[in-house]
């Protein structure tokens, strides 16, 4: 069997070696790089640029408690450059697994047809495509918005912006805004309406107070114009550099008559990641669901399992999600978020120790029906936050209950308080 895959990121990439292992002919187009926006411009770009942003706040709170006496100055292109070189060579990896599974991967722009796709003056033939194409930045429909940054342009930057505004509400603008608040910018976000919405609100206020505390969050404000040297807002004009932080646009113009998409272009598939056409799939930020990795790499799995034959389904039950500032903010959530609550603040330990006399420690918080003793909502904020609820995910997924955690022993010293809160809560119930 034949299967062509477009699109080298996680969902392709994925899908390509799973098809190939399950004993397909594979051929993988990627038109630019391997890795896709996660590894080149995204998720491993914060992953670098939040380690310095991470040791310049540890500096300083190590300086007010007279420990040290350091003034780290940041030169950006060298941080810049370590980036992409740090990434040049995660990618090469990547390239050779992808190529050693037995994937023939062509780096070029395809031109998909019915049961063909042209790349250049070459013709593949396909029985089977999965088409993992990926998300671009949106650009709001501002005036001037041609004026502003993207997510593609943090590393082209010469410099630590003296004045950042951000126009978005999501993740990568939070992300973004306490790298570059750590890094010495003062940092305006302008959300149109609320402000990292997905969460709680008691996990809210602490990240706006404890992890963003230096940055100035304006809700409900519009942006009307951007100028090459600020923006001008329902609140007036702000001086600084623009970056525009405002969600994703699914890429899926190259299949456009070939397959029904959506309002905002996302091409639609059902559970099997099957498209309106048959023996076409997509998966991955194409598909404008969940946009993290590891979700664009159950679909890619997904794709490729069926495409061969073998039934999956994917699953979307408690998926974990984050934010990396200076601890990880995560959090899952059910289809019935709502229950009785019980929060507490973070444990000491390793990345918070010397926080503790200032109340920065984090907190984590459980949100639960008393009643059947089913986990509906869970919210973290610690340096071991992201690793806790991967954990925590699996055990929801797999039916675990309040009173499942009452003989629970995790690992120690542990910042993250999740498991101490949960298994306290069972003894309640």
């Amino acid at each position: 069997m034949n299967i062509v895959v477009i699109g080298g990121g996680p969902a392709g990439r994925t899908a390509a070696m799973e098809a190939s292992g399950l004993g397909a002919n594979v051929t993988l187009i990627e038109k630019n790089k391997i890795g896709g926006k996660c590894l080149n411009e995204g998720c491993v770009v914060v992953c670098g640029l939040n380690d310095v942003a991470k040791y310049i706040r540890n500096t300083k709170k190590f300086n007010e408690r007279g420990i040290t006496s350091l003034n780290p100055e940041i030169n950006f292109h060298k941080v810049a450059g370590g980036v992409k070189e740090t990434i040049a060579k995660i990618r090469h990896v990547l390239e050779v697994e992808t190529r050693e599974a037995g994937v023939n991967v062509v780096m070029d722009d395809a031109v998909v047809g019915d049961g063909y796709v042209s790349v250049g003056n070459e013709r593949y033939n396909y029985d089977k495509l999965i088409i993992g194409t990926g998300a671009g930045a949106s650009i709001p429909p501002v005036k001037g918005a041609e004026h502003a940054l993207t997510y593609r342009d943090v590393l082209d930057i010469p410099k630590v912006p003296e004045n950042l505004n951000i126009v978005g509400s999501g993740v990568i603008a939070a992300e973004f805004a306490g790298i570059f608040s750590a890094m010495g910018s003062r940092v305006r976000i302008f959300c149109r309406h609320s402000f990292l919405k997905m969460l709680d609100p008691d996990i809210k206020r602490y990240v706006v107070e404890k992890l963003l505390g230096d940055v100035e969050i304006l809700e409900n404000t519009q942006v009307n114009e951007i100028h090459p040297d600020g923006l001008k807002t329902d609140a007036g004009f702000f001086e600084g550099t623009v970056l525009n932080a405002v969600g994703m646009v699914p890429n899926s113009d190259a299949v456009r008559g070939l397959v029904d998409t959506g309002k905002n272009g996302e091409i639609i598939v059902n559970s099997k990641m099957e498209t309106s056409k048959r023996g076409v799939y997509a998966a991955g930020d194409v598909v404008g669901g969940i946009g993290t990795t590891p979700v664009a790499r159950m679909e890619g799995v997904v794709a490729a399992r069926n495409s061969c034959g073998i039934h999956a389904e994917a699953d979307y039950r408690f998926v974990p999600s984050s934010i990396s500032l200076h601890y990880d903010v995560s959090f899952l959530k059910s289809e019935s978020p709502t229950g009785s609550e019980g929060h507490i603040p973070g444990s000491s330990g390793p990345e918070t120790f010397w926080r503790v006399l200032d109340g920065e420690t984090g907190m984590s918080k459980v949100v639960f029906d008393a009643e059947t003793g089913d986990i509906n909502s869970l919210f973290a904020v610690s340096p071991s936050a992201r690793t806790t609820m991967a954990y925590m995910s699996k055990f929801l997924r797999d039916g675990y209950k309040i009173h499942d955690f009452d003989n629970f022993i995790e690992t120690h010293p542990s910042t993250d308080a999740v498991y101490k809160l949960i298994r306290f809560l069972s003894k309640l119930e």
